[in-house]
């Protein structure tokens, strides 16, 4: 052999040994690759049949509405203010007669469901678990509702609501309980004494006849319109702050989104040492850490509803934005409204002035303070560097009155010449921190003029 073939045999082995290296490195890389996505579809089939869910969601849940489609059954199954949407299919798990008895399941009935979490495609809108659904492979009735329920959500009068039991409605009645727990921890913080007063009384409250009589044994009662007279004995005892909650009646005939016949009532009462704005400070202040606690602990409740009924996020300004009477006036009749700087406010400039303090302000919640005397009870405080204005005040959400305050006359000499408490009405708060259109969405039980059941 010569030298140049033995040197051409020698680059040619070396070319192979290359090329099997080379096979050997792309086997390898091709082996790696294979691997990642085998763990990569493991991982993904883990992920899609995990149940997020486990050791979380509770048992027996509401068959809420369910919808049949071939071999196949569609449940929406709710817990509270949270639902999910199930599906029963034709499979190894399930038969024709399973997926035939769940579609044939009365609402409202509670049941038992054995089956896997699964993630889906495309969010499901219609439900609270928006990326999940469950697919079922047992299903038991634990306690089989009447066909015709007694009150359909169809039977519900209270306008665009559907009843307690929807999600939206369980929100709304989670955020008005938050109202109430914020509203006493809030004054316990402040050491305001929670007292309980009488709701059966002898005279009416306010005076006036817009009271209901009640038969009392042998004479007459009334339903207590206020707690003012009660509160009043306590600051008087020297209690100096302190609130309570409950019911009031109001026997006034207004069919308004805004008025009920019942509702509840937040009411505050304290003295103060130099001016009665220390009274509205702390008013202010109350409602203040009432919209940050909802703000920050409800989140969910206030989304759920959002979803049904959207509205702006509730604004508020910290301190509190306050506006003298005049200031308001002023505003309106720059905006073309004529009225005389003395006249009440009607409904619709309250709401125009709601608008117009929002665009200047950027808040929903304000205070309209130094009201005309004249439009004022007369058992209110006039205003001591003028006498044609009070020391009174309004507190407004998005441009309607949820509050009238005042500083009462304590000059019996005064009085007599001249002869407001503070009451937060809990629904109407609710409602406009929720941007609804009426009351009724946010009473329990209504009661209004034309309704007085269940």
């Amino acid at each position: 052999m010569t030298k140049e073939e033995i040197t051409g045999a020698e680059e040619l082995q070396a070319q192979s040994k290359k090329a099997v290296k080379k096979q050997q490195k792309e086997a390898e890389k091709a082996a790696k690759k294979a691997e990642k996505q085998a763990k990569l579809a493991a991982e993904q089939q883990s992920t899609d049949e995990e149940d997020f869910a486990k050791d979380r969601y509770g048992l027996s849940p509401l068959v809420q509405s369910q919808h049949k489609l071939g071999k196949q059954c569609f449940l929406v199954l709710r817990q509270q203010q949270f639902n999910i949407q199930a599906l029963v299919a034709v499979g190894d798990r399930a038969s024709k007669q399973m997926v035939k008895f769940a579609a044939n399941i009365n609402k409202e009935s509670i049941v038992d469901v054995e089956g896997v979490v699964r993630k889906v495609d495309q969010k499901i809108e219609s439900c609270s678990q928006q990326d999940v659904e469950l697919h079922i492979e047992r299903i038991f009735v634990i306690s089989l509702a009447e066909p015709r329920l007694p009150l359909q959500l169809e039977d519900a009068v209270r306008p665009e609501g559907e009843g307690d039991e929807t999600t939206t409605s369980q929100a709304i009645f989670r955020l008005q309980s938050g109202v109430c727990q914020l509203f006493r921890e809030t004054l316990i913080n402040k050491e305001f004494v929670e007292i309980q007063t009488p709701k059966i009384i002898s005279a009416a409250s306010e005076g006036g006849a817009n009271v209901f009589t009640v038969s009392y044994f042998k004479t007459s009662a009334f339903l207590a319109q206020s707690p003012q007279l009660y509160k009043q004995m306590c600051i008087a005892a020297d209690f100096d702050k302190v609130f309570c909650i409950g019911p009031v009646f109001r026997a006034e005939d207004s069919n308004t989104h805004r008025h009920l016949t019942e509702f509840v009532g937040l009411d505050i009462e304290m003295a103060f040492n130099y001016h009665y704005h220390e009274v509205v400070d702390q008013i202010a202040a109350t409602l203040v850490q009432i919209f940050k606690g909802l703000r920050d602990r409800f989140q969910t409740e206030i989304q759920t509803v959002n979803k049904q009924y959207p509205s702006e996020p509730f604004k508020f300004l910290e301190p509190t934005l306050r506006l003298e009477y005049k200031e308001g006036v002023a505003m309106l009749k720059e905006a073309g409204v004529e009225m005389g700087d003395e006249d009440d406010l009607s409904t619709p400039n309250e709401k125009l002035l709601g608008r117009l303090v929002k665009e200047k302000y950027d808040t929903d919640f304000y205070i309209l303070d130094k009201y005309p005397l004249a439009v004022r009870p007369f058992y209110t405080m006039p205003d001591p560097s003028n006498p044609k204005y009070s020391n009174s005040y309004d507190m407004f959400m998005r441009g309607e009155e949820i509050l009238s305050g005042a500083q009462r006359i304590h000059d019996p000499q005064l009085l007599s010449e001249r002869a407001l408490h503070h009451n937060i009405g809990l629904e109407r708060v609710v409602m406009l921190y929720l941007g609804l259109h009426n009351i009724r969405q946010t009473s329990m039980f209504p009661r209004d003029p034309k309704r007085l059941t269940p």
